[in-house]
């Protein structure tokens, strides 16, 4: 039973790619590939856009819409990648907080 946010959103992303028969396609190469092809879409959504322009007040409706699903794509991939390689995101992310906090 999911424990939180992060399982809850990986069953279901779990789900929908077995439903599809997706889960041979899904392999580390694969969805990091993915992941790098849906953040390059993301950075498409700001290319020649001012500092301003690119700021969440300066941004129109169409425009935030779009960035905000291309966002949950690349994050839909990384939970993908995070399950198929059974990484506790929320752990590894606190784990690299810690390492960034003796770092920075």
């Amino acid at each position: 039973m999911p424990s939180n946010v992060f399982d809850e959103l990986i069953d279901e992303i779990r789900s929908f790619a077995q439903a599809r028969d997706w889960e041979k396609f899904h392999t580390p190469k694969n969805l990091s590939m993915a992941v790098a092809g849906e953040a390059g879409e993301l950075a498409a959504e700001f290319q020649w856009l001012t500092a301003e322009e690119s700021s969440l007040e300066g941004l129109t409706d169409a425009q935030l819409q779009a960035i905000k699903l291309e966002i949950a794509d690349v994050q839909i991939y990384l939970l993908r990648l995070a399950d198929v390689l059974k990484v506790d995101v929320p752990g590894v992310v606190r784990e690299k907080l810690g390492i960034n906090e003796t770092r920075f």
